[in-house]
This record gives C-alpha cells, sequence and structure tokens, in this order.
C-alpha cells in the first residue's frame, strides 16, 4: 500500500482503501504554502515516492488525485486562515520544470471511473484558483520556470498572470492529443480558446504539437503574459506579485481563522458529522444525507463570529457537507441516488441568513457565502441522482432550501385530513412540511451557467421568478410552495411512502450511464459560459474518449507511453 497522507485508515465496506479529502498544512507532502506579509506563495515540489497509489512515482512534478487534494486544502487556506494575503504565486520547487501534468501512469492504470472523478475534482481545484481571484480579490500569478505541459499548463492557466522564463529551452505545452489521444482534461482546450481568446489556427498547432511552445511565440500567440530572462526572472515575478496586491480589492483587515480538522465517525452504515449525518442503505444504493439546523441563535456580533472561528454554524455544516459529497465521489461507487432531509427549526436558520446579511461586508461572511456556492456547486456537478425529501420538522430555509432546488427532484409532505385508523404518522408531533425563501436564494448562490438555480428553474417564465422572490420570508406550506414552483410533487400522508419508494426503485434500476448523462443535460439549462463548457462539453468527450482503445486499449496511446513502441489506432472516424 502507497504511503501517501490521502489514504484513510478505515478501508471501505468492499475491503478496497478510502480516500480521505481532509488535510493540513503540516502533512502536505507536495505543496509548500509560505505567506509573506500581503503575497502568498505556493511552492510545488512533488514528492516522487508520495504518489496516492501503488505503481508508479510521481516524477517531473507531475501528480495525481493526493496533490490536487492538497492544493484544493491550501486554497481554502488562503480563503479563511490569511485574510492579509492580496496576490499569490504559483511556482515550482524543483529547477528546470514547472509541471509535467497528470501522471501518465496513474491514469493508464487508473479505474475509468477515478479518471472522470480525478479529472473533475481537478477542475473544480482550477476554478477554485479563479473563484479565489474573482470573488475573494486574492490576484493569482504563476511563475513557470521550465516545462509546463498538460496539466502543468493547464494549473498555470487558472491563473490571472502566466510568467515564463525566457531561457530557449522552457515551454508551454498541451501534448495529450499527439502523445496520448485524449484531450487536456482540466479545461486547457477551453481556456486556451474563451480565456485567453488564442487564435483557432495557433491553437490548433498548439494543441497538436508535443514540445509546446516557447518564449517570444508564446507571448505573442497569448499562451502567456510576459517572457522574463533567467538573470531577472525571480526580482520580477516579486515585482508583479506586489504590483498585483497593491491593485487588490481584498481589504488587508481582520484576523484570520483556523480551519480545524473536522470531527468524523465513520461505520461501515454511514458517517457521522457535528451538524450531517450521511446513512448508507446498501442494498437500495441510497446515501441519505440528514443535515442538522443550529442549536442555537446566531452570535451578537461579528467578532463573536471570527471568535467561533470553524465551529461557527454556516461554515462547519459547509465543511462537512464537502466532505461528505467528495466521500461518495470517490469512494462510493455504487450509491445511484443522494436523499436530501434535514431537521431543525426553519426560524432559527432564518436568523443566521439575517445576520449574514447584517454583516455581508466582514470578510468571513464573505468568505462563507463564496465557500456555500463552491459546495452547491460540487453537487450540482455530481454525478448521482439527487432528490430532496422535505418532511415535517425539516429546515429547508434560506442557504439551505437551495438544495431541493439542486435537486433532480423534490417531494414535500403535504398535511392532509386525518389518516384512517393505524395509518397515522409518527412524525404528527413535529412541525409541518415548510420551506422559507431568504435572499440568499436570489444572488449569492450562481450555478456554473451564472444563473441562481431558481432563475434556471424558471427559465421559460421569468416572472416565477419575481413571483416567488416576493415570497421571501414566509413560511411555505406544501401547497403553496407547489403553486409557486418550488417542489416537484407535494404527496399526501396516504401517497407519500409509495411515491418516494417507487422513485428511488426505479432510479436505482435504471442504468447509472444513461442517468448521468440524462442528469448533466437537464441541470444546466439557459446560458453557457466558461465554466460550463470546461464540465459539460470537454468532461463529457473526455469521459468518452477514456474508453476508447485509441486511449486505454492495450496498444492505446496511454499504455503504450513510455515503452518505446508506437499505438496503434483504429483509424475510423465515429
Amino acid at each position: 500500500m502507497s504511503d501517501a497522507q490521502h489514504i484513510a485508515e478505515r478501508p471501505l465496506a468492499n475491503g478496497q482503501t478510502r480516500i480521505d479529502f481532509q488535510t493540513e498544512p503540516a502533512r502536505y507532502r507536495h505543496w509548500r504554502l509560505k505567506i509573506d506579509g500581503d503575497i502568498a506563495t505556493l511552492l510545488l515540489d512533488v514528492d516522487e515516492k508520495g504518489a496516492l497509489f501503488e505503481g508508479y512515482d510521481l516524477k517531473l512534478n507531475s501528480y495525481d488525485l493526493g496533490v490536487d487534494i492538497e492544493l484544493a486544502d491550501a486554497i481554502e487556506r488562503l480563503h479563511f486562515e490569511h485574510p492579509q494575503v492580496r496576490a499569490v504565486v504559483l511556482r515550482s520547487g524543483k529547477p528546470r520544470v514547472f509541471c509535467a501534468g497528470a501522471n501518465i501512469r496513474m491514469l493508464a492504470g487508473a479505474s475509468h471511473a477515478h479518471k472522470v472523478n480525478f479529472c473533475k475534482f481537478t477542475n473544480e481545484t482550477r476554478n477554485g484558483i479563479e473563484d479565489l481571484s474573482e470573488n475573494s480579490g486574492l490576484a493569482t500569478i504563476c511563475a513557470i520556470n521550465g516545462t509546463a505541459a498538460g496539466g502543468g499548463y493547464e494549473l498555470a492557466l487558472a491563473a490571472d498572470y502566466i510568467m515564463l522564463v525566457d531561457d530557449g529551452s522552457s515551454a508551454v505545452a498541451l501534448p495529450e492529443l499527439p502523445l496520448l489521444a485524449v484531450l487536456p482534461g482540466t479545461g486547457g482546450v477551453t481556456r486556451v480558446a474563451d480565456k485567453r481568446k488564442v487564435r483557432r489556427d495557433y491553437a490548433d498547432f498548439f494543441c497538436t504539437t508535443e514540445e509546446g511552445v516557447k518564449g517570444k511565440r508564446a507571448l505573442d500567440w497569448r499562451l502567456v503574459d510576459e517572457i522574463v530572462p533567467g538573470s531577472k526572472f525571480d526580482v520580477t515575478v516579486l515585482l508583479r506579485a506586489k504590483e498585483f496586491a497593491a491593485k487588490s480589492r481584498r481589504s488587508a483587515q481582520g484576523q484570520g481563522i483556523t480551519l480545524a480538522p473536522l470531527t468524523r465517525s465513520f461505520s461501515d452504515s454511514g458517517v457521522e458529522y457535528g451538524w450531517l449525518s450521511v446513512e448508507f442503505d446498501r442494498a437500495r444504493r441510497i446515501a441519505t444525507l440528514t443535515l442538522r439546523g443550529p442549536a442555537a441563535l446566531p452570535p451578537a456580533s461579528a467578532d463573536a463570529m471570527t471568535a467561533l472561528g470553524s465551529e461557527f454554524w454556516p461554515l462547519k455544516l459547509a465543511r462537512e457537507l464537502d466532505d461528505a459529497i467528495l466521500n461518495i465521489r470517490l469512494n462510493e461507487f455504487d450509491v445511484a441516488v443522494i436523499v436530501f432531509k434535514s431537521v431543525g427549526d426553519p426560524g432559527e436558520v432564518v436568523a443566521y441568513e439575517h445576520f449574514l446579511d447584517a454583516n455581508k461586508d466582514h470578510w468571513l461572511t464573505r468568505e462563507i457565502r463564496h465557500l456555500w456556492k463552491r459546495v452547491l456547486k460540487r453537487i450540482d456537478l455530481t454525478s448521482r441522482s439527487l432528490v430532496t425529501l422535505i418532511e415535517p420538522g425539516s429546515c429547508f430555509a434560506g442557504t439551505l432550501a437551495e438544495l431541493p432546488f439542486a435537486s433532480d427532484r423534490s417531494y414535500m409532505l403535504a398535511t392532509s385530513l386525518p389518516s384512517p385508523a393505524g395509518l397515522e404518522r409518527e412524525r404528527d408531533n413535529r412541525p409541518p412540511a415548510a420551506i422559507v425563501l431568504t435572499d440568499a436564494n436570489f444572488g449569492p448562490y450562481p450555478m456554473a451557467n451564472g444563473l441562481v438555480r431558481l432563475a434556471s428553474r424558471f427559465l421559460a417564465n421569468p416572472a416565477e421568478f419575481e413571483t416567488a422572490r416576493a415570497e421571501r420570508g414566509k413560511i411555505l406550506d406544501a401547497g403553496r410552495a407547489q403553486q409557486l414552483g418550488l417542489v416537484t410533487f407535494a404527496p399526501d400522508d396516504i401517497d407519500w411512502d409509495d411515491e418516494v419508494r417507487v422513485f428511488l426503485e426505479e432510479r436505482a434500476s435504471f442504468s447509472p450511464d444513461g442517468l448521468t448523462g440524462l442528469e448533466a443535460n437537464l441541470r444546466f439549462a439557459g446560458p453557457e459560459t466558461m465554466e460550463s463548457k470546461i464540465f459539460a462539453r470537454l468532461s463529457a468527450w473526455q469521459n468518452w474518449i477514456f474508453q476508447r482503445p485509441n486511449a486505454i486499449g492495450e496498444d492505446g496511446a496511454l499504455k503504450r507511453y513510455g515503452t518505446g513502441q508506437k499505438p496503434v489506432f483504429d483509424t475510423g472516424r465515429v
């Protein structure tokens, strides 16, 4: 077994090793995070022997999922632990090489499911770098001191500004097609065309050339923003970082908080967090996530919120939900349906929403809102059927109400007349099922298509969006919620169990591949953005290409890479 840091001690129920997404800087093996005033440096210095699995070494700063888990953690810590940082420099800790991209031996030996989820997570992490800049004001600079190939250049593409040392050998490259018979898996083609606006003919040459592009040509073609002689490189990188920091809109005020390790208890039947429970019904292929509302009213002030740190309810719940979703994605492949439930007082949830609104200009409030945005996007992009069950005692209000809007379907129990003898529900002593809308449902949580979930829902009639907005703050029962289009169905006591059971059984009986394609097509109606292209168009084609013999067959490019043998291709165009 590998000695990598991201293998959890507790194995899965099927005996396989669990991948753990929790880490901290003291445990990093591949990245070093350095803070110098308002400038942070993320230094990529991959431990060759720190691979997530056996069978390959991480040479030339190549990476696997374990490397990206550390990068994602470092980005979160820049959000929450270092509010004084205003510019971030991505650099290599190795001479004459920036990053060789995703490790080829890892890709060749990994299961199809792992490859696809690996690409999805790296995409989310690169988008997280752009979010760091766009929404938190941390400008990002990538300083390339050697070769940046494949995923290495895709990492650079996520930055605001790319600097390349002009030494006659350093180059940027996307060689996946000529070398491996696949496409860049982390948004490279899309960012070259849409973000850097490289001319189509230049981009065609660039993406079909193994050795990449160097120096002045890379600058002229907009593949980098600046080339610098080696003798002046370090000084110029620091100068640019100071310039970007000076122009950053991020306030340097405020004391950061520590992102404490999550407390989790794993068992064969589920995972228990502080504010979240995950229950696996493996026979029915269902994972039920029950979110718990706050146990007390919000703190009295923003200073009190900061003092609570990572124990502050909205922040802790967001981190727990994110960890639970990632655990299902990478460790629970047989789960067909994720069911969202909640328990708690919706009034207390709304109180937290009002608290965050009242302190919307505080740096920690902004970061918590942006974290929820990223977590909800991760849910949108998870290839499982999603359903929310809104039952008596639920607290789907404000931010938590985004879960039914993110789901493929939602069922809300309607209050009915007393049931016939013997059919009374035990939950009668709990408050009736309700939804409460707040300002959080109309702005801070856009999807990959740039629209909030309710705007995506009401594309055909935007007036319905405004009608729902007018209902903010009201306790909406099942009848009113269905009338407003907030839920799919509102069965009564008599029909509830049967309708929910039929849906869950039906979902588990369908082809997982077909459902993944269907759900991905239906979840992102409306406008197309660079982000939606990366996840929809590119990821879908990459998913398909990764299964083709030309790439992954015994004579395919991934399997023969580095052997000295040329791949053998089926030359028919499909």
